[in-house]
C-alpha cells in the first residue's frame, strides 16, 4: 500500500515487479533481490535501536539521519514507526593543474623565500582534505612525502568485502578501512603487486586520483610543475560504492562517506575540506531531498567546508521547462535514440497547479489524460511498457512529481525509438512553472533528449544543497565559460547556484600508475575550490588569524575575492554564479 511517509519513487519501486525493477534505471537501485533486502534513507528523531531486534540493520548518521537495510515486508513497518519522519530510496550517482593554479592566483601564495605576510606560504598544512570518489592510486608520488611515506591518513574502500582481519570503520557495515600505518607498510613492501596484497585499493577510472591530485597533490612526479592547490594537506580517501552495474555508487554510500570524514576530522581535531565530484539529476532541484538536507546538516558539524561540482549537463538535452497559463495546452517533445534499453522522465510542478498529462507515441498513438491519483498507472505501446506514478508533495517541499519509467516488454531488449510527445493540459494555474528532467547524459545513448532543451537549472544533485559550495567550470586557456558546465539557479529562486566557477577544461592531473593526463569537467573544477578552502582554513584556523574561518564564512570569502569572467555583465548569474572566477589574493 502506498504511504505518503515514503517518497514517490520508493512507492513505485515497491509496486513494480522484480523484472520491472531489474530493467529500470532507478527502480532497482538499493534492492538486493536475491537476499530480499531493501536499503533506504530515513530521517528520524529519538532512538531507533529498539527496532534492531526486528532485524532492521541500521547505520546511524549525524543529525537524525540513518541508512536502514530491511526486508520488503518491513518497509510497511518502517512507515508506521513514529520516530521515522520520512523514507527515501537510494539513487545512482555519476562521476562528472598548472594553468589552473596560475589563473586562480594560488601560485603567489606559495612562493618560497618571500618575506612572510598574511597571504604568503599557504599549502594546506594542518588541514584534512577528503576526497569522496572512485578511489586513488596511493602509490603515485604526488601522494607521498619526500621519504616515500604516505600523505594519506585513512582510506575507506566501500567496494571491498569485510573479513575478520579487514573491517569497516567503527559504526559502519560496508567496505574496509586502512590506516596510514597499513598504507606505509604496503608502500614499503617491495613493489606494487606486493603492496596491493596488503592494501588492495585501486582506482580503475582514474577519476578520484585526478581529483585528489588537483586538490592536494604535491607534484613530486613532475618536479612540482603539476602540484595541486593544497600540497601539504593530509588526505582522507573514500572509495565510493559497491561493485555493480557500470560501477556507479549510490546516494546512501555518499552519505556514509560524508558522515565518516566529518567524524574523523572531529576525532583528529583538524579543519576539513570535503570534495564531492559526483552527482545525478533525480529530484526537485530545490535542495530538499534527504541527501541534500543531510549534507547541509553535516556542513554544520565541526569546522568543515563541503565542495561539489555542478555536473556536466549544461549542453546536454536532459532538461526542459516552461510556464503555463490557465486553459493553455502545450506539447513537450523528446526523442529516444536507437538501442535505448531504459529511460525515465521526471515532471515537476507546483501542487497548486492543475495540469493533466497525455502521452503521444512516435506512431501517433495517444494515452491519457492520466488520472490525478496517488499511485502507479501502467500501459504499453509497442515494445515499451510504461510505469507512471502521480505523487504528492513531501513534508519538505510543496513540489509535485509525476514520474514516468519506460522499460522493454518481456522478450524485448530495447524500448521503442522515435519522437514522443507529452501534452500538458492546463486547468487552474496559480504558479504555472514546470520542469522535466532525464537521467544524466552519460547514462543515455546519443539521440535521446528533449527536442527543445533548457540549459538553465541543469545543476546535478547534490550541488543544489544550500550550504555546499557549488562549483561550475570555465576554460582557463580561453578565459571563457565551459558550455558543458551545469547551470543554475535552483528550481526555487532566489538561491544562487553555482557560487563560483574554477578551471575545468584540459586540467592536467595525476593518473593511475604514474604520470599525468588532461581532464575536463566540473569534477575537476571542484577540487580547485576544495584546495582553496584548505588554504583559507590554514590561514585562519591553523595560523591563528581567524578561528571561525570555515563553513559559510569560507564561501563568503571566496565569492568576495572572485573576479568577473569576460562577457558577463550581470552578477549573480546562472552560469558563473555570485561573482565569477575563483581567485585567492
Amino acid at each position: 500500500m502506498d504511504s505518503q511517509k515514503r517518497e514517490n519513487l520508493l512507492n513505485l519501486s515497491l509496486d513494480a515487479t522484480q523484472e520491472q525493477r531489474e530493467k529500470s534505471m532507478e527502480l532497482g537501485v538499493g534492492v538486493n533481490e536475491a537476499a530480499s533486502e531493501w536499503e533506504v534513507i530515513v530521517r528520524y528523531s529519538g532512538d531507533l535501536s529498539q527496532y534492531e531486534e526486528l532485524g532492521i540493520n541500521q547505520v546511524e548518521l549525524l543529525g537524525g539521519y540513518a541508512i536502514l537495510t530491511v526486508s520488503k515486508e518491513q518497509l510497511d513497518l518502517l512507515s508506521r514507526i513514529p520516530e521515522i519522519a520520512y523514507i527515501e530510496k537510494p539513487k545512482r550517482l555519476f562521476f562528472e593543474v598548472d594553468i589552473g593554479k596560475r589563473v586562480s592566483c594560488i601560485t603567489p601564495l606559495q612562493v618560497s623565500g618571500v618575506p612572510s605576510g598574511d597571504n604568503i606560504n599557504l599549502f594546506g598544512k594542518g588541514c584534512l582534505v577528503a576526497i569522496l570518489d572512485s578511489g586513488i592510486d596511493y602509490f603515485h608520488p604526488d601522494f607521498r612525502n619526500e621519504d616515500g611515506t604516505s600523505r594519506i591518513l585513512r582510506i575507506w574502500d566501500q567496494t571491498l568485502n569485510p573479513t575478520e582481519t579487514r573491517m569497516p570503520p567503527r559504526g559502519y557495515r560496508i567496505g574496509v578501512e586502512f590506516t596510514r600505518e597499513q598504507i606505509n607498510e604496503a608502500l614499503q613492501s617491495g613493489g606494487r603487486a606486493e603492496g596491493m596484497g596488503l592494501v588492495p585499493v585501486s582506482d580503475e577510472s582514474g577519476h578520484g586520483t585526478a581529483v585528489a591530485g588537483i586538490a592536494a597533490g604535491n607534484g613530486r612526479a613532475s618536479g612540482g610543475r603539476y602540484r595541486g592547490v593544497a600540497p601539504e594537506s593530509t588526505l582522507v580517501i573514500v572509495k565510493l560504492g559497491r561493485a555493480r552495474d557500470k560501477g556507479f555508487p549510490r546516494t546512501t554510500e555518499l552519505m556514509q562517506a560524508a558522515d565518516y570524514v566529518v567524524k574523523l576530522a572531529a576525532e583528529w581535531n583538524m579543519p576539513l575540506a570535503v570534495n564531492i565530484s559526483i552527482g545525478n539529476t533525480y529530484g526537485s532541484h530545490d535542495g530538499t531531498a534527504l541527501l541534500e538536507s543531510y549534507l547541509n546538516t553535516a556542513s554544520d558539524m565541526g569546522r568543515n567546508v563541503i565542495v561539489t561540482g555542478t555536473g556536466n549537463e549544461g549542453a546536454a538535452q536532459g532538461h526542459t521547462s516552461g510556464k503555463l497559463q490557465t486553459g493553455q495546452n502545450h506539447l513537450v517533445e523528446f526523442t529516444v535514440g536507437m538501442y535505448e534499453s531504459k529511460l525515465n522522465i521526471q515532471f515537476w510542478k507546483y501542487y497548486v497547479d492543475e495540469i493533466l498529462l497525455e502521452l503521444v507515441s512516435p506512431s501517433g498513438e495517444r494515452v491519457g489524460p492520466f488520472e490525478q491519483r496517488l499511485g502507479t498507472q501502467r500501459f504499453r505501446i509497442g515494445n515499451t511498457q510504461f510505469l507512471l506514478y502521480y505523487g504528492e508533495p513531501a513534508p519538505y517541499t510543496r513540489a509535485q512529481e509525476i514520474y514516468l519509467d519506460m522499460i522493454p516488454i518481456e522478450g524485448a531488449s530495447y524500448i521503442n525509438s522515435g519522437v514522443y510527445g507529452i501534452r500538458l493540459l492546463a486547468g487552474r494555474i496559480v504558479e504555472g512553472e514546470y520542469h522535466f528532467w532525464m537521467p544524466s547524459s552519460g547514462a543515455l545513448n546519443r539521440g535521446t533528449g528533449f527536442t527543445l532543451p533548457t540549459p538553465d537549472i541543469t545543476l546535478t544533485i547534490p550541488s543544489t544543497a544550500a550550504k555546499l559550495i557549488s562549483v561550475g567550470a570555465y576554460d582557463a586557456g580561453l578565459n571563457s565559460f565551459s558550455n558543458f558546465s551545469g547551470r543554475g539557479y535552483t528550481r526555487v529562486v532566489p538561491m544562487v547556484k553555482p557560487e563560483i566557477v574554477a578551471p575545468g577544461s584540459g586540467v592536467m592531473a595525476p593518473a593511475p600508475f604514474g604520470g599525468y593526463a588532461a581532464r575536463t569537467g566540473t569534477s575537476f573544477a571542484a577540487p580547485f575550490v576544495t584546495g582553496a578552502a584548505a588554504l583559507l582554513m590554514e590561514y585562519g584556523i591553523i595560523n591563528g588569524r581567524d578561528p571561525y574561518l570555515y563553513g559559510e564564512k569560507v564561501k563568503a570569502f571566496l565569492i568576495r575575492g572572485a573576479k568577473k569572467l569576460p562577457g558577463f555583465d550581470e552578477y549573480p548569474n546562472p552560469l558563473t554564479g555570485a561573482d565569477g572566477i575563483i581567485v585567492l589574493s
